[in-house]
């Protein structure tokens, strides 16, 4: 009898889908949400699949392309009612894998994150832990491949007895009515979605809802505060994990930008820490006994969790590579191994923990002034670590802008990275230069403040909304790349700029100085 693994798919680009780690002969699920776009997706590298040893495709679907494929939904409708034999999962162990989630690639190519049938378990009580009930109606509009939305929503749901109500595609305009129409009592979020329904008019029937808890992540403070004052007072429950993760947090009390709390049990069983990083080797920094260097309260630091039997690392599906770039050794003493969560993170005196930066995403800035000259005349040059979401934050609070991204690009013959901002004004704006100056020189430090600014009509994010950066790096402030409208800061002018080929080329000279 056949193995079955359930291999959700993120992309709709046809790429492989991962073996089985055992080898052993195994039926896969192939689901996706564009189903005849896929269906030919799949027939493309249907080859390549076989010699991978997938015997069996199905495809959730009634109306079939290829008679190499089977209706996943026919097969549900005919099969039996009867209770399954125990024999067929004699073999399921709480380590074996339950199902393949890829992770966002945000910052890179997404990964197949083994998710085995104990962190199935632990994902369910989510909901629960957080008060969700049989009574409950809880609204899920995000992908069901991703972590968030099968494992916390559709399947904690499930674990509830909750009634769950699934939209395909995540609609802000119609949010609200939704929401009233199926008298929805939980809703689940994820990256810039509570954004959106701030973003949306203003209507007097904002507050006329029966919505008490919101749970997700990736909530920025300053949406957090705006979200409660217009659409009333409904409980956050903003959390903090990853697909492939061994430690997350939830911040039950309610403090507004944290993603929760580091406390003495959480200590005990999930053992984890902040340590320093350094940006440009993009590495943790390490002591004269080859350790890691814990960060005090206050201080930005990478988050790293220890492995162990209650908080295993199983890694990514055949990508022992890729498996091992996550763990880390000889953390604090030699011989132990932690998780590199490539998330940095700040702890405040109350131990709430703060969510800052991905290590990808944070640039260092070294400002261009001499600080001090030593007693053997070289000179020290200051750099400082910028976490791009606070800058993201600083620059969303205009007015005229709807949305910013920001990250970092080099520049040569300049160390480390400098900021620039991907900008979408919001309908029927135009960009102020003199007031966008004014307001970052006003509340961000020097080398925190964008050099250059990108206007975009649109934002590119994942399905998950999560902004994507990568290709923004790649590209650079040459105005020859792109047709979107680029500025630079002057400090001369006291304004931000058009960013010409003749600036372009003054700053790769030098004449201008950053």
């Amino acid at each position: 009898m056949n193995t079955c693994s359930v291999v959700t798919i993120k992309t709709d680009d046809g790429k492989k889908i991962c073996g089985n780690e055992n080898g052993k002969s195994t039926t896969k699920f192939w689901h996706g949400h564009f189903l005849f776009y896929l269906q030919g997706a799949v027939e493309e590298v249907y080859e390549d699949l076989q010699q991978e040893g997938l015997t069996t495709v199905f495809v959730t679907a009634e109306e079939l392309r290829s008679s190499r494929m089977k209706s996943l939904i026919r097969a549900a409708q005919e099969s039996s009612d009867a209770a399954v034999p125990r024999t067929l999962r004699a073999n399921v162990s709480f380590t074996s894998p339950a199902v393949y989630i890829y992770t966002s690639g945000t910052t890179g190519l997404p990964k197949a994150a083994v998710i085995n049938q104990t962190r199935l378990l632990a994902a369910l009580a989510v909901l629960a832990s957080n008060g969700v009930t049989d009574t409950d109606v809880v609204y899920v509009t995000l992908p069901l491949y991703h972590t968030a939305g099968f494992l916390v929503g559709f399947l904690g749901s499930v674990e509830t007895g909750s009634t769950i109500i699934l939209r395909r595609k995540f609609s802000a305009s119609q949010f609200w009515d939704e929401c009233r129409a199926h008298n929805v009592t939980v809703i689940q979020y994820i990256g810039e979605v509570l954004r959106y329904l701030c973003n949306t008019p203003q209507r007097a029937s904002d507050k006329e809802h029966g919505v008490r808890l919101a749970i997700g992540n990736g909530l920025r403070s300053d949406v957090w505060r705006e979200f409660l004052k217009r659409f009333g007072s409904i409980e956050i429950r903003e959390f903090y994990a990853s697909t492939e993760g061994n430690v997350g947090f939830v911040n039950y009390a309610g403090k507004i930008g944290a993603v929760g709390r580091l406390g003495y049990l959480h200590r005990k069983l999930f053992p984890c820490a902040l340590v320093q990083y350094d940006t440009e080797r993009d590495e943790p920094v390490r002591n004269s006994r080859g350790l890691c260097v814990e960060v005090p309260k206050g201080q930005t630091g990478l988050l790293v969790s220890k492995i162990t039997e209650i908080a295993p690392f199983v890694g990514y599906a055949q990508n022992e590579q890729q498996t091992e770039k996550k763990r880390l050794h000889d953390v604090f003493k030699h011989g132990d191994v932690y998780f590199n969560s490539g998330d940095l993170l700040k702890i405040d005196r109350d131990n709430f923990i703060y969510f800052q930066d991905r290590v990808g995403d944070t640039f260092r800035y070294f400002l261009d002034v001499i600080l001090e000259i030593r007693r053997n005349g070289s000179a020290r040059w200051k750099g400082e670590n910028v976490a791009t979401t606070e800058v993201s934050d600083i620059v969303s609070m205009l007015d005229f802008v709807e949305e910013a991204n920001v990250y970092g690009v080099r520049v040569a013959g300049h160390e480390g990275r400098i900021g620039m901002a991907a900008v979408k004004l919001t309908d029927g704006a135009a960009f102020d230069c003199e007031k966008t100056f004014d307001h970052v020189c006003r509340f961000l430090p020097v080398y925190a403040q964008p050099r250059f600014i990108r206007i975009q009509s649109s934002m590119d994010v994942t399905a998950t909304f999560k902004q994507l950066k990568l290709k923004l790096v790649e590209a650079g402030f040459d105005p020859s790349a792109t047709s979107d409208s680029l500025y630079f800061l002057c400090e001369r002018e006291r304004t931000y700029v058009s960013l010409t080929p003749s600036v372009y080329q003054r700053i790769l000279s030098r004449s201008i100085k950053l």
